[in-house]
């Protein structure tokens, strides 16, 4: 029995003493390198996967829009300016005025366009449309303005004449149209020879005819003689009156009708205007396109040559 147990611890310290102690060590060593591979592995392969996810964020963070994105959506906050194109890439904006007026923009551009106005360019587009389009408005809207002065004037004029307490000159207007009068003159200088002619013919008054164009009082009427039939006193062919005010150079807005009436029985009595008594001659009355020939051959003289002032001593 001893012999068996001395056999055993032999055997034992033979084999303890017969192994390889690098084999030992190595053994030790394999696992521990291999735990300690596997660890640092482990730790690259965490810090690997960390910087791989922050170089997504990344990516994620430079495309507007990303699924990824972790910045506030368009419209709040530095969201949108992340999300905006750099400013030079930027393509130039519409003034404020025109992006109001043309409604492009985004919310604040139309807000802004809506306070500033249209600008220069929108409203000089917008004025050109409407005279394309509309271009007849602002024609009738003219010449409803000029009618409007026009019948104010007359109606005035009209009254005026009514309260003259003299009955110097009486109106009655031509198919009852305001802008076309006969006028009829009754008196003129009793100590003239024209007023002599009217007593001894029985003629009560002289009649004119005076018709006022669009643009009156700013442009003078046209007035010419219908009965009697004048000589002299400057009246001409067609019963054309030759006055100065009665052009467009002499004539001034605020000449009225009745002023301009006294003025013509002026003019009769410094011009030695007569009744015309010839026979057949007398009878002929005037015509209204004869009287326009003669104004406008009138007229043309007198602006080539200028009009004579008569003499101080005349009156």
């Amino acid at each position: 029995m001893a012999t068996l147990l001395r056999k055993i611890g032999l055997i034992r310290l033979h084999n303890r003493d017969t192994e390889d102690p690098k084999h030992h060590h190595n053994h030790r060593g394999g696992g521990g390198g291999q735990q300690s591979a596997s660890l640092r592995g482990k730790g690259g392969a965490k810090s690997g996967g960390h910087k791989q996810q922050q170089q997504q964020q990344q990516q994620q963070q430079q495309q507007p829009g990303g699924a990824g994105d972790a910045s506030p959506g368009p419209g709040k906050g530095k969201g949108k300016r992340a999300a905006e194109p750099a400013p030079r890439d930027k393509p130039p904006q519409p003034a404020a005025g025109a992006a109001g007026a043309a409604g492009a923009g985004g919310p604040r551009e139309r807000a802004a366009g809506a306070r500033a106005g249209p600008g220069p360019a929108a409203a000089a587009a917008a004025a050109a449309a409407a005279t394309t389009a509309g271009g007849s408005l602002v024609p009738a809207a003219r010449q409803q303005h000029c009618t409007q002065v026009r019948s104010r004037r007359l109606m005035k004029e009209l009254q005026d004449i009514a309260r003259l307490s003299d009955r110097f000159i009486s109106v009655e207007l031509v198919d009852e149209s305001l802008f076309d009068w006969n006028v009829k003159l009754h008196q003129v200088d009793k100590d003239s020879v024209l007023w002599q002619d009217m007593k001894e013919t029985n003629t009560e008054f002289i009649l004119l005819n005076l018709t006022f164009p669009d643009n009156f009082p700013f442009s003078p009427p046209f007035m010419r003689v219908l009965s009697p039939r004048l000589e002299n006193g400057y009246v001409l062919d067609g019963g054309a009156i030759c006055m100065e005010l009665l052009t467009p150079r002499g004539w001034s807005s605020a000449y009225t009708v009745e002023a301009v009436m006294r003025q013509f029985a002026a003019s009769l009595v410094k011009g030695q205007g007569r009744i015309c008594r010839k026979a057949g001659k007398s009878k002929k009355s005037f015509s209204r396109k004869e009287a326009e020939a003669t104004f406008k051959s009138l007229v043309k003289t007198h602006e080539k040559y200028g009009w004579v002032t008569p003499p101080v001593s005349d009156g």
